[in-house]
């Protein structure tokens, strides 16, 4: 596959998550929300890693791919903000929308522009070897990512397992104090009858 129809079915596939987030709510738009996240960072990092510094240098190229690295930090100050959210509200909902008409924004100028640009500069033979970096590189980061999550649900887990265990001590020193404290005052008490019946 070479490097634009990689990036352009990157691109379908936002915008077809853009489309089901637009007439989901609540919990599902968020979980939506996470899958646009998932799929713009890998996206983003491609291009900025593979597909960009292969068209910064040449001059037809390099302003739109200054321009587009410029365009990738908005919306990932925007992905930023949105995931801090637990529940979408008005402001959160602004937000999104202001999130997908920055890239679709984005989109429209590298298809018409940049792409067209960046084929000149480009062989054929150049887009097929770029292509297939992005997609080793993405195929790469899903595998990475898939195993921090796995990673983050042993630690969670290992974390609750702890916790259980901090508190079952807890409660057992708890008890164990109350115990000997009752024994302390009951030996108190004997002591002060003994001492009542010396007098």
């Amino acid at each position: 596959m070479d490097a634009f129809s990689l990036l352009k079915a990157d691109h379908r596939k936002v915008e077809e998550l853009f489309e089901e987030f637009e007439s989901a709510s609540g919990q599902a738009k968020m979980r939506l929300f996470q899958q646009i996240k998932t799929e713009l960072e890998l996206h983003t990092h491609i291009e900025e890693t593979i597909f960009y510094p292969a068209v910064e240098e040449p001059k037809p190229t390099h302003d739109l791919t200054l321009e587009a690295y410029e365009e990738h930090d908005v919306v990932k100050k925007l992905l930023q903000e949105l995931n801090r959210a637990k529940n979408p509200n008005e402001e959160w909902e602004a937000k999104a929308k202001v999130l997908q008409e920055n890239v679709e924004h984005h989109v429209e100028e590298e298809e018409n522009e940049l792409f067209p640009k960046a084929s000149k500069v480009l062989s054929s033979e150049e887009l097929e070897s770029l292509g297939e970096q992005m997609e080793s590189e993405k195929a790469r980061q899903q595998r990475s990512g898939s195993k921090s999550s796995k990673k983050s649900v042993k630690k969670s887990a290992s974390k609750t397992k702890s916790a259980s265990t901090a508190q079952k001590r807890a409660r057992t020193s708890k008890k164990s104090a109350s115990k000997s404290s009752s024994k302390s005052s009951g030996s108190t008490k004997s002591r002060s009858k003994k001492s009542a019946k010396k007098r």
